[in-house]
């Protein structure tokens, strides 16, 4: 990770709101290579002390070397964009504005127990604010004897925890009034996003 003294995050709240508010998750192992999955990750706990969950399917590559201890690394994204040195009173050197949080973590497998308790949570978490909200408890019975056992889920304690928002800090006000402005006009979520983040980093 990028480690500039003014962009590193270091507040423990920040963090653990960070992992809450962008729960989709690289997973990164060390198989016969470097393996990473895309999963949603929760937390369990407060930002003092927490521990990470989730799952993979069996026929991902990384399932075979799933086991009780081993080391993973949890990355996860916030909004991120282009900044084009165009949009600068004077000339610079264009970069990219975005946001982290690198998570080590200790792996120990769940019991079918604890796997069904995790579903039901993370199908609650993200199912809750529908207008017709689905279950997992709610989902056929067959179903559900079909779809568990081809699934593991794990949790994930923290080990070291590294976290970046690297949003144009130390730059004067009419550049970043200029950046936010540009990443205005884009119109997708993401730029509408970072330039929120660039904002309330900036006071702005």
């Amino acid at each position: 990770m990028y480690k500039r003294g003014k962009y590193q995050k270091t507040d423990k709240n920040y963090i653990f709101d960070f992992i809450n508010n962008h729960p989709f998750a690289t997973f990164v192992l060390q198989g016969n290579r470097l393996l990473a999955t895309h999963i949603p990750m929760l937390t369990k706990g407060s930002p003092d002390n927490y521990i990470l969950y989730g799952h993979i399917a069996y026929n991902s590559e990384q399932y075979q070397y799933l086991k009780d201890g081993i080391e993973a690394l949890l990355i996860f994204h916030g909004a991120h964009d282009y900044v084009s040195s165009s949009w600068y009173k004077e000339k610079d050197i264009s970069t990219w504005d975005y946001s982290a949080v690198h998570v080590n973590v200790r792996l120990k497998l769940q019991s079918r127990e604890e796997l069904e308790q995790s579903l039901n949570e993370l199908v609650e978490h993200f199912e809750k604010d529908q207008k017709n909200p689905i279950y997992y408890k709610d989902l056929p019975e067959d179903m559900l004897k079909e779809h568990l056992p081809l699934i593991t889920g794990f949790w994930c304690e923290p080990v070291k925890t590294e976290a970046i928002a690297k949003l144009h800090q130390g730059f004067e006000k009419e550049d970043l009034e200029s950046v936010t402005r540009h990443l205005q006009q884009k119109e997708n979520s993401h730029s509408q996003k970072l330039k929120q983040d660039i904002e309330k980093e900036n006071n702005m």
